[in-house]
């Protein structure tokens, strides 16, 4: 079966072992070293570190599509932003009469704003099944439409980047609208509890903390499970040729519509999974330079290896969390000069720089025969 044929692999092997190792050894030390320890995690901490480990997941989607597809999305910042928003409507609608105003079905900024009523499409959110099935939908679809237009257009290249980041600006314009029901420019916050589970709890950061993990790891297999079938080898095929691949029969539109919509999804369940951690999710989120980090994260760690945009990811927004309360100005500048430095000497990124060295490493290793001869 395509989706076991990656747990076959070498370096699907140890990037779930390092994974799940990680996960057991922050929850280990979050759990049984006493808070006063040099090596206890605080929950501050792992909510941090779940939070990386969505945007690891936001990373790997953007490589599928990226890397393997050869498609430069400067979009994926919606599709993490409306499986966020998708999760933030359930959450809200899960506070209840425990809001500022007391309402039992509207939301405090509704109420603030005079609204009458439940706008129609924030109608079953208070189930958590319908929750989760829009976080995956409602990414899904729009990448559904957009690319059934794009791709059956044959709109490529820096065309197509353009056309994605003007989607999540336009995104953007529109959610900021109060109008629009979703809290306008303060987004969804104030987020009370999880399938009954309270938030403010240290377990269930911590539960969300391993779910993020699981997912991550359930994400990254999926998509060894696609690039290592034979659609991968055709997704490939269409980025270096594509009208080749065309030319000898392929739907090639087809293969790149499957691609991105599950790209989407997957982008979508990292925003959803990001919200209750993080305990927002406003129209910011929306904005063309998120987009761009992605980008960056996934050429940073090397694109085409979906664990090198998981390294990328964790580092660079690791150096941000430290940086930016160092040097919160400059941090821009210095994002932009790393992505620079990467491209011109690491073209490759980190993955490319540890598979070189790997090899070298196996070049100068002398054989049995040469070592008894």
């Amino acid at each position: 079966m395509w989706l076991t044929r990656p747990l076959q692999e070498r370096s699907t092997q140890i990037f779930l072992g390092v994974l799940f190792g990680a996960l057991v050894i922050v929850s280990a030390l979050h759990l049984f070293m006493p808070q006063d320890s040099a090596l206890y995690v605080s929950s501050y901490t792992v909510t941090l570190l779940g939070k990386y480990l969505c945007y690891a997941l936001l990373a790997v989607a953007v490589d599928l599509v990226w890397g393997y597809l050869g498609i430069l999305s400067l979009g994926h910042g919606a599709f993490f932003a409306l499986g966020g928003y998708a999760m933030g409507m359930y959450l809200m609608r899960q506070i209840g009469d425990r809001g500022v105003y007391g309402d039992p079905v509207l939301p405090d900024f509704m109420v603030f704003l005079n609204w009458q009523e439940l706008p129609w499409y924030w109608a079953g959110f208070d189930m958590a099944w319908f929750a989760f099935i829009m976080v995956l939908l409602a990414p899904g679809i729009l990448a559904l439409v957009f690319g059934f237009l794009a791709f059956r257009s044959r709109v490529t290249g820096v065309y197509l980047s353009i056309i994605t980041q003007a989607l999540t600006f336009a995104l953007m314009l529109a959610f900021f609208r109060n109008e629009m029901g979703f809290g306008g420019n303060n987004g969804l916050t104030d987020f009370k509890d999880i399938l009954g589970f309270d938030l403010r709890t240290d377990a269930t950061r911590l539960g969300l903390f391993l779910a993020t993990g699981i997912a991550l790891a359930i994400g990254y297999v999926i998509c060894r499970g696609i690039v290592t079938s034979k659609l991968g080898r055709v997704s490939v095929a269409c980025r270096d040729a594509e009208a080749r691949t065309r030319f000898i029969g392929y739907r090639v539109e087809r293969v790149q519509l499957f691609v991105f919509v599950v790209s989407a999804m997957l982008a979508g369940v990292a925003g959803a999974l990001y919200v209750p951690q993080v305990g927002i999710i406003n129209p910011s989120e929306f904005s063309p330079l998120f987009s761009i980090e992605v980008v960056v994260w996934v050429a940073l760690g090397g694109r085409a290896t979906l664990y090198g945009a998981v390294i990328g990811a964790l580092l660079v927004n690791y150096a941000k969390t430290v940086f930016t309360g160092i040097m919160p100005d400059a941090w821009l500048f210095a994002l932009g000069g790393l992505f620079v430095l990467v491209t011109v000497f690491l073209p490759k990124g980190i993955a490319g720089l540890m598979s070189r060295r790997s090899k070298k490493d196996d070049t100068d290793t002398p054989s049995a025969q040469e070592a008894t001869a």
